[in-house]
């Protein structure tokens, strides 16, 4: 489950009472997403919240983009965010779709591609594994709890990406904005054959969706508002257009359905992303979940 960091009007009781719920069950990872030009909370600020809100469940990342940070410094950040979980941290990467957001912290547009993405994950793993990136007199910690850092995961749509980051990604954390499973399951195949040509062990399979729950007319319109405003650098004509075919919106037996088809093709996780702060939306959408524990 995703926490609404997206939507307007947030405060610490509601951010709280979120991930506390979240944490209640049966959810497997609580994720957040990030984005500068925005009134979102920062993405580093709320891990250190959540890890104190939270005793179970993974948190997860998606996605921070390293292009729009210091390396080293997120490599602390997310360091001691692990050592505050308690070794709970999965760190979901991508390079981000908004120029805008490069431009609020004075990063090069230029550099929102893939090499330079692998080339700060690669400081990252430096920093996480103890070794010095400057003549220090000590490497830069806290060292994580997990051995060499958190697991990362891609946030990708493209079958490109997902070759390039094989190399160095743990897995996958993508999205559909139209639930095809079988679009979907071609994305997977090409990640299993991937991680599959590096030898390492099979990528974790994680792709999200937006979801609204409640009567269907209401549901969509749920989906339709949060898309305007949360895509605000698209115009609006092109957000309306999609939003009728985008994301999930329906009754619980709908929404088991869905997540069905998901778990029927392979994937490890499905990251649902919320329309809406009100926590009965989240309290809905568990017991959904629980019927897949």
């Amino acid at each position: 489950m995703t926490m609404p960091v997206m939507e307007p009007d947030l405060d610490a009781a509601t951010l709280r009472s979120w991930a506390r719920t979240i944490d209640d069950g049966p959810f497997s990872s609580l994720c957040w997403g990030e984005r500068i030009a925005f009134d979102n909370p920062d993405s580093l600020t709320l891990l250190g919240a959540v890890a104190a809100w939270t005793d179970r469940v993974r948190l997860v990342t998606t996605v921070v983009v390293p292009q729009l940070h210091d390396p080293v410094l997120l490599a602390k950040g997310l360091a001691t965010g692990d050592v505050l979980s308690g070794g709970r941290l999965t760190v979901g990467i991508g390079v981000g779709g908004r120029h805008e957001d490069y431009r609020a912290v004075g990063a090069d547009p230029a550099t929102q591609t893939m090499r330079e993405m692998a080339d700060r994950v690669a400081v990252m793993r430096r920093v996480w594994a103890g070794e010095k990136v400057t003549d220090s007199v000590l490497p830069v910690g806290p060292p994580p709890v997990q051995p060499g850092g958190p697991a990362l995961l891609v946030g990708t749509i493209g079958p490109k990406t997902v070759r390039s980051a094989a190399a160095w990604a743990d897995g996958l954390a993508g999205t559909t904005l139209d639930l095809d499973t079988g679009k979907q399951n071609e994305l997977f195949d090409i990640a299993r054959s991937s991680w599959a040509e590096t030898g390492k062990a099979a990528p974790h399979l994680a792709t999200s969706f937006w979801f609204a729950l409640g009567d269907a007319a209401e549901a969509r319109a749920q989906v339709h508002r949060h898309l305007r405003r949360y895509m605000n650098w698209i115009p609006a004509g092109y957000v309306d257009a999609m939003a009728p075919a985008t994301g999930f919106a329906g009754s619980e037996q709908q929404l088991h359905d869905v997540l069905g088809g998901f778990r029927d093709i392979g994937a490890d996780e499905v990251h649902l992303i919320p329309t809406s702060s009100d926590v009965d939306q989240l309290r809905r959408a568990a017991e959904v979940a629980r019927e897949f524990t």
